[in-house]
């Protein structure tokens, strides 16, 4: 099979600066507006891979799913926000425009939600899945048997009273019409899993049931095309963390790295008996079906691409699904790719003490990532006390604790495979390139759940003596022993405060670190002073694949 080639042309947004004049005669000069910082926090993508390996019938479905994405890129917009067309054409300048269509509103979410659309107020922490004047008070009285579903949005009735409504009744042309769609590509389809899959998630469309789609996703092991979509995370929704947000990825998987990255998976109970916690917080078992594969992604749509971009994706969020089959690890290449060669190594030169620079690789980059979403199944799903899920007893933190333990036990899983020769090169390389990588996601801010793990990560560390800074320089040298001993400690605090579901000490945990210092924040500054952008934006679609709208 010939590798895939990454048509990853990056080029970033232009900074667009108009000249003023000055009083007292002064010559003219330029002069940067908010709006051109804002713009310059992205770098443009294109996304592509090598369509040469696919059949003609693998082509044609293409088109079909980037058409379903779309369809589920306009219900996160009501999700979100509410009415896209009305937002949009409301704002005259075009800067604007585009930054509202990036962040799927009038809210920047690299930057705590902060409003950048005049008259517009702070963004609903429920975000438009309930109504904006409903308290938690109102919501834990109400009487309504399906409110904590993640398939239901709340509404006002005429009395004023709240009452839920299932996403396949709220969104019900857009749902019907994306099934079809799902079904039009299961008939295209050559590979009966996919087939089976693509005809239980249509069906799943139409009644909020995805359990058996999602076991089917899990069965999937020989597609070369595939389609993550539907009602998915939870991080939009900041106000209880109960809602699910459609989203969809548009893959391609790469057939030979998905095989080497196969073996890992088998690991994961050894590594769940291992991990630096007592016996009670690592009980359940992770599925024996987990399995690692590695994608390029032609499609971002929905949640997943609102403001900063996932790279890699752990899936199915089911906890009986999880238990049963385990999850999937996608680990999106090209997207990856990307973001190292743009962010982190210009981030490096910047801020990493110059000796350790050489320690910075790409393929622990991809390590670090991979083993973060394989750590997503690590731990319990179930405190061990009565208190439900992990999910359901911290609310609205869950999903921020969650990406916190993926982080410092993934890092985990790396030491101990490299101890186990299971992984290559010098554990440097990891250590570094994580810590580099804390640089670049906590520019994410406190609106995302992976911008609060990292800033309780930094901060945590920098009280351990993981990493001192020199004030000369302005750059940061790690302290590898206490990096590791930071790593396994905040692992234990992590997983017993999940165990427990201990929604109070969590929210004190995030209370006393997710916090930008002033040293910190000045760093991050110098970065977007030399133009170094947060993340990425795509250029992507069915003319940039070359395919026929059919």
């Amino acid at each position: 099979m010939r590798k895939p080639v990454l048509f990853l042309s990056l080029v970033f947004i232009s900074l667009i600066a108009f000249n003023s004049c000055q009083s007292g005669g002064e010559t003219e000069q330029e002069t940067e507006t908010p709006m051109d910082a804002k713009s310059a926090m992205y770098t443009k993508v294109r996304l592509g891979t090598d369509l040469g390996t696919l059949s003609e019938k693998q082509e044609r479905m293409i088109p079909i799913l980037i058409e379903v994405a779309q369809i589920m890129d306009a219900i996160f917009w009501q999700q979100a926000y509410g009415d896209k067309e009305a937002l949009l054409n409301g704002i005259s300048d075009q800067r604007e425009r585009d930054f509202a269509a990036i962040n799927y509103g009038p809210w920047d979410r690299l930057n705590n939600n902060e409003s950048f659309v005049g008259g517009v107020g702070e963004k609903p922490a429920g975000a438009n899945f309930y109504p904006t004047d409903m308290t938690k008070e109102e919501f834990e009285a109400a009487d309504l048997e399906d409110k904590t579903s993640l398939y239901t949005i709340l509404r006002r009735n005429e009395a004023g009273e709240l009452y839920t409504i299932p996403y396949h009744e709220a969104f019900a042309e857009e749902t019907q019409r994306a099934s079809d769609l799902l079904k039009k590509a299961a008939e295209l389809a050559e590979n009966e899993q996919l087939k089976k899959y693509l005809t239980l998630k249509a069906e799943a469309l139409l009644t909020d049931e995805y359990r058996e789609s999602d076991l089917a996703w899990m069965d999937m092991t020989t597609n070369q095309i595939d389609i993550i979509t539907g009602p998915t995370e939870t991080y939009e929704d900041q106000l209880f963390g109960y809602k699910a947000s459609h989203t969809t990825y548009v893959l391609v998987k790469d057939m030979e790295w998905s095989a080497r990255l196969a073996k890992y998976a088998a690991l994961l109970p050894e590594l769940q008996t291992g991990i630096p916690v007592p016996e009670a917080y690592k009980s359940e078992e992770p599925g024996a079906n987990s399995q690692l594969a590695a994608f390029d992604v032609i499609y971002y749509a929905g949640d997943c691409n609102a403001g900063s971009k996932t790279i890699a994706v752990n899936l199915p969020n089911d906890e009986q699904v999880q238990l049963q089959k385990g999850t999937r690890r996608s680990q999106l290449k090209n997207a990856m790719r990307a973001k190292y060669d743009k962010i982190l190594l210009p981030i490096t030169d910047v801020l990493i003490d110059k000796d350790q620079r050489q320690y910075i690789t790409f393929d622990a980059f991809f390590a670090n990532t991979m083993f973060h979403e394989v750590a997503h199944g690590l731990g319990i799903k179930n405190t061990i006390n009565g208190k439900g899920t992990v999910r359901s007893a911290l609310k609205e933190h869950a999903s921020a604790l969650e990406e916190g333990k993926a982080d410092v036990l993934g890092l985990y899983m790396v030491s101990k495979l490299h101890e186990k020769g299971e992984i290559e090169g010098d554990m440097k390389e990891y250590y570094t390139t994580f810590m580099a990588s804390i640089f670049r996601s906590v520019r994410f801010g406190a609106s995302s759940a992976h911008g609060k793990a990292n800033m309780i990560r930094f901060n945590y560390f920098q009280e351990q003596g993981a990493f001192t800074r020199d004030t000369a320089t302005g750059t940061y040298k790690i302290d590898y022993d206490k990096l590791k001993q930071a790593m396994n400690s905040l692992s234990e605090i992590i997983l017993t405060l999940q165990g427990d579901g201990d929604y109070d000490g969590v929210a004190q945990l995030v209370d006393e670190k997710v916090v930008i210092k002033d040293q910190l924040q000045a760093d991050l500054d110098k970065l977007a002073s030399l133009g170094i952008p947060v993340d990425i934006v795509f250029d992507q679609g069915v003319d940039v694949l070359g395919l026929s709208n059919q």
